[in-house]
């Protein structure tokens, strides 16, 4: 699997969202990253619906808490990392 990376839709950031884009964007990739690799390394047979709680829960223990706040991910597109999880890939 490659690495999972986060990308903001423009069309819901506000504006000064819109002005950090690019380094909301590294943080929130390299957090998630992080507890792919650290979920991966650990996984013990979890099911998938419990892998992604692990990605979002190790993904916003990783941020800042002002961008954790505000930290509301796609849960299909954590789904599908936790699925390559899950099966190997």
């Amino acid at each position: 699997m490659t690495e999972p990376q986060v990308t903001l839709d423009p069309r819901t950031l506000t504006g000064v969202e819109q002005k950090l884009r690019g380094p909301l964007e590294e943080q929130l990739t390299s957090a998630l990253q992080a507890a792919t690799e650290k979920i991966r390394h650990s996984y013990a047979g979890e099911s998938v619906e419990q892998v992604t709680e692990q990605l979002f829960a190790g993904t916003k223990a990783g941020l800042h808490p002002d961008i954790a706040a505000g930290f509301h991910p796609d849960h299909a597109q954590l789904r599908r990392v936790a699925e390559s999880i899950v099966t190997g890939h």
